[in-house]
C-alpha cells in the first residue's frame, strides 16, 4: 500500500513518456515542437505542486492520490483522442499535474512516519518504485508496439494502470489511518500511566523561526500555505532547492531530450522505447544502493558524483550526432546517463524530508517540489528552444554546464543545510 500505488502510476507513464515525440510527429510537429510537448509533462507537474500541498494538507493523503489517479484516467482519454497538437499538449499538462499531487502525498507520508536513520533508504525505495514503472513501463510500449503497431494502445495501457491504481488506493488498507490508530492507541496508554503533572498544554506549544532547517520537530498548530512557506524558507529554498533544481532540470532534460535523440537519428517508436527501458533497468537497480551510501555516508556522496557523472554524458553526446555510429554512441551513453542518475536516486525525496518540519510537512514540501520541479519545466522548454535556433547537439553541451553548475552548488551549500552524516 505504500509502494504499490506509485508502481502501477509510474508503470502507465514510462509506457507513454517514449512515445510523446512519436505522437507529436504523427501530428505534424517538427523536432521543437516535440520537444515542447514532451516539456508539458514537467510544466504539469510544477503547476500541481501548490494546489497538491493544498489539498493533502486538508483532504489527506488517501483522497488526493483518488482525485489525482481519476483526473489522470481523463488525461489519457483526451490523449487518445487528440486531433492536434495542442489537444495532446493538454493532456500531457493534465498527466504531469496529476502526477505531482500523487507523488507529493506520498512523499509528505513518508516523511512524517519514517525515523530519521532509515529516511533515505525508505525514500530511495520510494524513489525505486518510481524508477521500477519507468523501467518496465517502455518494455511494455515496446511489446504492445510490436504485437500490434498501435501507440492507442499503449496509452489505454496506462489508463488501466491508473485505474488499478486508484482502486488500490481507494479500496485496500490505509496505512495512514492504521498509523494514526497505533499513535492514538499509544497516546491512550501513555496518559493512563503518566502523571498529570507532566502533561503539557498544547495551545503553549508555538512554532519559532530558529533559521535551522531540518529540526522541525517542534509542535506546531498554526498551518502556513505553500507561498507563505517559501517566504518563510527563502534561504534554503534559494541555496538547497536551486541546487536539487539543477538536478532536476538535468533529468529533465534526459527523460525529454533521449527520445527526441532516437528521433533525430532515425530511430522509430519500438526502438526508442527499448533503449528507454534498458537504460531504466540500470537506473533502477541503484536505487537502493544509493539509499545506502546516503545512510551510511551522507547525502553528498550520493548526488555530487551523480551530478558530475550526468553531465559529463551530455558533454559527451552533444559530439555524437554526426557520427557514423551515432546509434551505439546514443545507446552507450543513454546507459551511462543511467548509471550516473541511479546514484542519486531519492535524493530529492530525502532532502526535501530532512529539511521539511516533521509536524506538518505538506506546506514546505509543496514549496520544496515547486522550486525543483521550476528545474524541470524549464529545461524541455530551454531544449526545444536551443534546437529550434541551433541543434539538438547545442541543446545536449547546455544541460552538461547546468549539471556543472548543479555539481558546485551541491558541494558549496549542502554541507551547510544537511550535515555530512545523518543526524
Amino acid at each position: 500500500m505504500i509502494y504499490g500505488p506509485t508502481i502501477l502510476f509510474t508503470l502507465g507513464q514510462g509506457a507513454v513518456i517514449p512515445l510523446f515525440p512519436v505522437l507529436a510527429a504523427r501530428l505534424g510537429a517538427d523536432l521543437a515542437t516535440a520537444a515542447v510537448v514532451a516539456a508539458a509533462l514537467v510544466v504539469g507537474q510544477l503547476f500541481g505542486n501548490v494546489p497538491a500541498g493544498w489539498a493533502v494538507a486538508r483532504i489527506g493523503e488517501r483522497l488526493t492520490m483518488t482525485i489525482a489517479g481519476l483526473a489522470a484516467i481523463i488525461g489519457v482519454a483526451a490523449m487518445v483522442f487528440s486531433a492536434g497538437i495542442e489537444m495532446l499538449m493538454a493532456s500531457v499538462f493534465i498527466i504531469g499535474f496529476c502526477a505531482s499531487a500523487f507523488g507529493l502525498a506520498r512523499h509528505s507520508f513518508m516523511t512524517t512516519r519514517v525515523p530519521l536513520p532509515f529516511r533515505a533508504r525508505a525514500l530511495a525505495l520510494l524513489g525505486g518504485s518510481w524508477r521500477l514503472g519507468m523501467f518496465v513501463g517502455p518494455f511494455a510500449a515496446a511489446a504492445i508496439l510490436l504485437a500490434t503497431g498501435d501507440e492507442h494502445l499503449v496509452m489505454w495501457f496506462f489508463a488501466i494502470c491508473l485505474l488499478a491504481c486508484v482502486l488500490l488506493v481507494f479500496f485496500g488498507p490505509d496505512p495512514e489511518e492504521q498509523l494514526q490508530a497505533e499513535r492514538s492507541a499509544a497516546r491512550q496508554a501513555m496518559d493512563a500511566t503518566e502523571p498529570p503533572e507532566f502533561e503539557l498544554e498544547a495551545e503553549e506549544l508555538v512554532l519559532e523561526d530558529t533559521d535551522q532547517v531540518g529540526t522541525g520537530s517542534i509542535p506546531a498548530f498554526e498551518r502556513q500555505g505553500v507561498f507563505a512557506t517559501m517566504w518563510a524558507n527563502r534561504r534554503v529554498l534559494s541555496r538547497v532547492g536551486v541546487a536539487a533544481a539543477t538536478l532536476s532540470s538535468v533529468r529533465a532534460a534526459r527523460t525529454a531530450m533521449l527520445p527526441l535523440w532516437g528521433l533525430a537519428i532515425g530511430l522509430d517508436g519500438q526502438n526508442i522505447a527499448l533503449i528507454v527501458g534498458i537504460s531504466g533497468a540500470i537506473d533502477f537497480a541503484l536505487f537502493y544502493a544509493s539509499g545506502q551510501i546516503m545512510d551510511r555516508f551522507g547525502r553528498i556522496w550520493a548526488v555530487l558524483p551523480s551530478m558530475i557523472a550526468m553531465a559529463l554524458g551530455f558533454g559527451v553526446l552533444a559530439f555524437t550526432l554526426e557520427f557514423d555510429t551515432a546509434a551505439i554512441w546514443f545507446i552507450a551513453l543513454s546507459m551511462f546517463l543511467a548509471l550516473g542518475n541511479g546514484f542519486s536516486s531519492g535524493i530529492t525525496l530525502t532532502l526535501g524530508a530532512d529539511l521539511a518540519p516533521q509536524d506538518d510537512p505538506a506546506p514546505f514540501l509543496g514549496a520544496w517540489r515547486t522550486v525543483t520541479d521550476a528545474g524541470g519545466a524549464i529545461t524541455p522548454l530551454a531544449v526545444a528552444g536551443i534546437i529550434a535556433a541551433a541543434s539538438i547537439a547545442w541543446a545536449s553541451g547546455a544541460v552538461a554546464v547546468v549539471g556543472l553548475i548543479g555539481a558546485g552548488m551541491f558541494a558549496r551549500w549542502l554541507p551547510k543545510y544537511v550535515p555530512n552524516k545523518p543526524r
